[in-house]
């Protein structure tokens, strides 16, 4: 297998998606790549010790559940209100054009077990934060934070002190 030394030239610019003003990051060709795929799923954990991994959802969904079979840990996907089928947690979070709620089911995690959370991009850190606090109030504790992309102008991890935060690539 090769090696994919520039991921970003595998993610596309979409200008004006899903509305005017939005420059939208498509995943789809570097999920597309084998190469590039593999290498990111490998340095999503790389070094870190966890015994589950949560997926946010959607395109986080793609990313985390590969890091936690490829990592022997169980998946857990956190989804918005109303998915999940038991009982659940809930956490709110504030959008540039409003608010949503984020669920985890609330016996997802055994007390005192460690926790990758795993998304596409952080962007203000919202979704983020209401992940953590999730998997906090389950009793769980959060080993890291990692993202494929971070967009640093919106200074997201500032909303994570605290957390280990990794961004594969920061545009």
């Amino acid at each position: 297998m090769g090696v994919v030394t520039d991921w970003s030239a595998l993610i596309r610019d979409i200008p004006d998606y899903p509305k005017p003003g939005i420059v939208f990051k498509d995943i789809t060709p570097l999920l597309a790549d084998h190469t590039a795929f593999t290498q990111v799923v490998d340095e999503l954990a790389d070094g870190l010790a966890f015994d589950k991994v949560v997926g946010i959802e959607a395109r986080g969904f793609i990313l985390a559940a590969p890091v936690a079979y490829r990592s022997g840990a169980g998946f857990v996907p956190v989804r918005k209100k109303g998915k999940l089928p038991a009982a659940t947690l809930e956490a709110s979070y504030d959008l540039e054009y409003g608010s949503a709620v984020i669920e985890v089911h609330a016996d997802a995690f055994a007390p005192g077990e460690r926790v990758l959370i795993v998304d596409d991009v952080l962007a203000t850190g919202g979704t983020a934060e209401a992940t953590v606090e999730l998997v906090r109030r389950a009793g769980a504790e959060v080993a890291a934070v990692s993202f494929l992309m971070e967009l640093s102008f919106l200074s997201g991890r500032d909303r994570l002190p605290g957390i280990e935060v990794r961004a594969l690539l920061s545009v």
